[in-house]
This record gives C-alpha cells, structure tokens and sequence, in this order.
C-alpha cells in the first residue's frame, strides 16, 4: 500500500502477543505499527520486544502520559483497544473523541446499561464531528469462513424449525486465561466473556434477532466466577425458537451450532483436520445424506483486514463524508451478541422467568 494507515496497540496481555501480533504480521503490508502501549512500563516492553521482529521500529508507551501522546498524534488513525472489559469503552471514547478509528475487543461492553449509555456518548460525539469516526467491536467469529459460508447454506434445509446452540467449554486451570482477574470482577463473568462468541456465531449464522429467553444458571466448579453453567430456551423473531446451553469447563470439550429445518439439517462443530484448528460444517439433506467441509480458523486474520481496510478507505474520503464500514464489525452488532446474554443472566436470576432482549437498532 502507497500509505499504508498507522496504527497503536492499548494493551500487551495475553491476547495480544498470542494472537494480535502474529496475526498482523501476516499481513504487516496493510499498516504501519506505529506504538504499542501498556499501563506498565514492564508490560509495554514485553509485547513490544515481541512486535519488533515484524515491526521494526515501534514505539514503546506506558502510564498515563503514553497514551496522551498516542490520543495527540495526528499520524496514528486507527487504535486496537485490546484491556481488561471494565476499561474497554471509557478509553474507546476517549479516543474516538480525538477522531481516532478504534477496534474494540470484545465484550462491547459488560451489561446493557453500559451499551445504552455508550451508545448515547458516541451518537452525540458523531453530531458533533464532521467525519465519523469508525467504532469496531472485535468478534472473529462473525469474520471466519465456516459461517460465512454456512449462512450461504441455510436455504437449502428449509423452514428452520430449531436450533440448538451447545457450548462445553474447557476454561480450566491449564488455560492462559483462567487466572484473568477481570474476568472475574463483573457479572456474568466467563459466561459473558466467552458466550458472546457463540451467541455471534448463532446470530450469524440464523440471520436474524432473537427477542426472548428463559434461562437457569448455576455455580458448581468453585475455582470459576459465577454462574458457570447456563441452560436458555430462545424465541427468534422469525418464531422459530432454540436452546443455548454453556458449560464454562468440562472435560471432554465440545462445541456446536446446528439448525434443523424442514428439508434438511446444517451444523457447525468445532474440531481438527490434519493438525489444523477449525469447524467442520456438515449439511444433511432429505434423504438423511451428508456433505462436509473443513474451515481452519482465520477469522482473527479476516477481521484485523477489514478493520485496515475500513479505515483506510475512511482517510482517504473527504472530511465530511462518511465511509460505509463492514457491519459484522460494528459496535451495534457486539453489543446485540451482549444484550442476549445479559437477558439470559438477568432470567438466570429470577428462576428462569420470560425476558425480553433488549433491540439497539442503527
């Protein structure tokens, strides 16, 4: 790329140096890594002796004063926003204020009061703007090729008639993010965390909203933040209703999204082909006869080019024109995957009564 955008890193946690730093250097001709900033000095160092092998030249920020200069430099355009969920938005905010394109990890935000109220500051904040600045809410699973494709699928199994969304994790002491205290420090916390993945993968993949759950949750592995097991029975706003089910660690792992329809049945199951990690998508017709196909994972990678795309694109239109970004990435779709499971959380809390989903529309 001619000029290729320049971009900042807030964040050198796990995330980060396992997955957002290899996953640019894949396509490190798209952008320039201009800075990669951490609250400590000692952490900022860490990932940025990590990042210098890909790119040279990165500029080491910490504490407070680093990330004025990042806010304050006109040549950085784009900021990922990789820290703990608790920060994510008051410091997204802070940035779009200064004009600066962000991507947002996920969770979009940690209840539905935080989304409402974040949603009120950044409509006002574009009102006043004359070029909006982009806000993206990482989620990959919006971006990989399994459920690009198996959306493409679902017209040939007919009437959708259920679907069933069965997720047992494997969150135990042997994953990086086990010990992840902010994770731990606000309600829902793994089932909000890592369920707003599978609820993306459902939304994706069924094409439409859903407006009410009914859900039982429970405690039973101490070592984990309450609730760790989570049982919901949906309604899509198409009729057709489904189950979610989430158990935060189990020991035999297994994760699946299957929808059964008039004329067949499609399902996405997470598994391993040849050593690679992906989704097989299996898609059984009238006949009960099966085709399969294997996607490895790539939605990270899928993701990060979009968002460099996007905002590329954005700098070179007029001040005053804005660019149209890719949807899957939009602050309002992050914040629908939140908005089922805080109705969820919240019917887990009142023994499984009827609550309706909260709509954002754009």
């Amino acid at each position: 790329m001619a000029n290729p955008p320049h971009i900042a890193i807030l964040g050198a946690g796990i995330f980060v140096k396992t997955q957002y730093l290899p996953r640019l250097a894949e396509i490190s001709s798209l952008f320039h890594l201009k800075a990669i900033w951490s609250r400590s000095e000692e952490s900022a160092r860490g990932a940025v002796e990590i990042a210098s092998k890909h790119f040279p030249g990165v500029d080491c920020k910490w504490g407070d004063n680093g990330l004025d200069e990042i806010i304050q430099d006109d040549s950085i355009i784009g900021v990922a926003v990789v820290l703990a969920g608790q920060t994510q938005v008051d410091i997204s905010l802070k940035l779009l204020k200064a004009g600066k394109h962000v991507l947002q990890e996920k969770p979009a935000a940690v209840s539905v009061s935080e989304i409402e109220t974040a949603l009120s500051r950044y409509k006002s904040l574009c009102a006043n703007s004359p070029g909006s600045p982009i806000w993206a809410v990482a989620e990959n699973y919006r971006f990989e090729p399994a459920f690009v494709e198996s959306k493409k699928l679902l017209a040939e199994i007919g009437d959708m008639m259920t679907v069933q969304v069965i997720v047992e994790g494997s969150m135990n002491s042997s994953n990086p993010y086990f010990s992840s205290s902010w994770r731990r420090s606000f309600t829902g916390g793994f089932i909000l965390d890592m369920g707003v993945h599978f609820v993306a993968g459902l939304r994706m993949l069924v094409g439409c909203e859903m407006i009410s759950v009914s859900a039982m949750t429970s405690h039973v592995d101490r070592t984990l933040p309450p609730p760790d097991n989570i049982s919901s029975v949906f309604q899509l706003e198409n009729g057709c209703s489904g189950v979610f089910v989430m158990v935060v660690s189990s020991k035999s792992p297994k994760i699946f999204w299957r929808v059964v329809g008039a004329k067949g049945t499609l399902q996405i199951e997470r598994g391993v082909h040849e050593g690679r990690h992906g989704y097989v998508v299996s898609l059984y017709d009238a006949d009960g006869q099966s085709k399969t196909s294997f996607y490895p994972f790539s939605g990270v990678t899928e993701e990060l080019k979009s968002f460099i795309h996007d905002i590329a694109q954005a700098n070179l239109k007029e001040k005053g024109s804005n660019y149209e970004a890719e949807t899957r990435l939009s602050f309002l779709e992050g914040a629908r995957d939140v908005a089922v499971l805080d109705a969820m959380l919240e019917s887990g809390t009142k023994n499984g009564a009827l609550v309706q989903v909260k709509q954002f529309s754009g």
